[in-house]
């Protein structure tokens, strides 16, 4: 098995356009968020947020902490909404805890 995999996205993505305008009034740049990594990427892991189930939120390894690795699907995380990606209705989030420490 691979150690990355895809969330069922199309079905996600149609939800989260749907619900795109709310999503970002309810999660502002600066917002507190956790959630559980339902895909993984060498680019970064996609997180169905808690409490905004039609919400993807997306944590590039660009903005994970320096000590962390790439969690995996099924782990909890925490961070903080850093930018809205309108084009693919996903929340930016930069993960500020709940990332695997490396060593």
């Amino acid at each position: 098995m691979s150690e990355y995999s895809w969330p069922d996205y199309p079905r996600i993505a149609a939800r989260a356009q749907t619900a795109w305008d709310r999503t970002v009034v309810e999660l502002p740049v600066g917002t507190p968020v956790a959630g559980e990594v339902i895909g993984r990427q060498p680019f970064g892991v996609f997180i169905r947020l808690d409490g905004h189930p039609d919400a993807i939120g997306l944590a590039e390894v660009t903005a994970m902490p320096r000590c962390g690795t790439l969690p995996l699907v099924g782990e909890q995380v925490a961070g903080e909404v850093i930018w809205h990606v309108e084009h693919h209705h996903q929340v930016k989030i930069r993960l500020t805890g709940g990332a695997r420490s490396e060593g």
